[in-house]
């Protein structure tokens, strides 16, 4: 089990000990989306969803996603996020919406998981406020696309 930080020797799962870490500015940016029909594609870019903004709505519930990784996540560290940015583009051949989510901080580990987690939220948002228009949404391509920081330096899909 050597590979996998999260357990001890014995195989039991642990916080990973960031303690000797430098401080070093640490960002990641994750990206997803949801596919859904043309009808309710239009009706989320126009502002015409009942529910009310859709996108300025996603954003904030992702922001605060990112912000409450680890309440949900048992071994991520708690960390003091200095910025979380949610961006879309509508895709309108594909009925398509990408959220993409930027998280950074100046700390001993990593935002990977708070990227993720912010994407997530953002959609699964997006899919609550749509879902008396649209049950059939698809939520996916949920992926890492860079990080930087840390003694790994730069990753970049």
């Amino acid at each position: 089990m050597s590979d996998f930080t999260h357990f001890d020797k014995n195989g039991n799962a642990i916080m990973v000990d960031v303690s000797h870490k430098d401080e070093t500015l640490r960002e990641a940016i994750a990206v997803g989306s949801i596919k859904m029909s043309r009808d309710c594609f239009l009706k989320v870019k126009e502002g015409d969803v009942k529910k009310g903004d859709v996108l300025g709505v996603a954003r904030v519930a992702g922001i605060m996603g990112a912000k409450k990784t680890s309440d949900l996540i048992p071994l991520c560290h708690i960390l003091n996020l200095s910025k979380v940015e949610i961006d879309f583009s509508l895709d309108e051949e594909n009925y398509k919406i990408t959220s993409t989510c930027c998280v950074k901080t100046l700390g001993q580990t990593g935002v990977e998981m708070e990227a993720l987690t912010g994407v997530n939220i953002c959609l699964l948002t997006i899919y609550d406020m749509c879902k008396a228009i649209d049950k059939g949404m698809e939520i996916s391509d949920i992926k890492l696309m860079k990080k930087t920081g840390g003694k790994s330096g730069v990753w970049e899909r």
